[in-house]
């Protein structure tokens, strides 16, 4: 007869644990609990599962989707225009007599108004455009299609 780990007949010199049989797990050093088993379905916190986007996070930059890429107005809801509100008033204030503010918001009527104004009064009319772009930076200003223009 053999002695050492081959022959499953002799007990292991003292101090040393058996090995476990091959159906069973070996049990924790020490007489330690086992730690807990995660139940199949469950998955840590902070890593993504497979397929799946992280929970927790927006969908894109700065919640932005497909139907608003530009963000949504946290009052109205509604997205934002593909507008700049500072473009949009820094026009109007600089070239307001000629109406290129309200032309680059589409609102072409308004626009066209601006020019017949400026020049029947000989350019004094060009206050309506300074003022006009004033009033497109400090208030919630839209554009043709009624979304409020984006901030930046």
């Amino acid at each position: 007869m053999t002695q050492g780990p081959e022959d499953p007949n002799v007990p292991p010199p003292y101090g040393e644990t058996p090995p476990p049989p091959a159906e069973q797990p070996a049990p924790p050093p020490y007489g330690q609990a086992p730690p807990p088993q995660p139940d199949p379905g469950y998955q840590q916190p902070g890593y993504a599962q497979p397929g799946y986007p992280p929970s927790g996070y927006p969908a894109g930059p700065y919640g932005a989707s497909p139907q608003a890429p530009y963000g949504i107005h946290p009052a109205t809801g509604l997205p934002y225009s593909d507008k700049s509100k500072l473009v949009a008033g820094l026009l109007q204030i600089f070239l307001g007599g000629f109406g290129v503010g309200r032309f680059y918001l589409g609102d072409t009527k308004t626009a066209v108004w601006q020019i017949v104004v400026t020049v029947l009064t000989c350019g004094i009319g060009s206050l309506w455009g300074l003022i006009d772009g004033i009033i497109i930076l400090a208030t919630d200003s839209k554009d043709t299609n009624g979304l409020p223009l984006r901030p930046s």
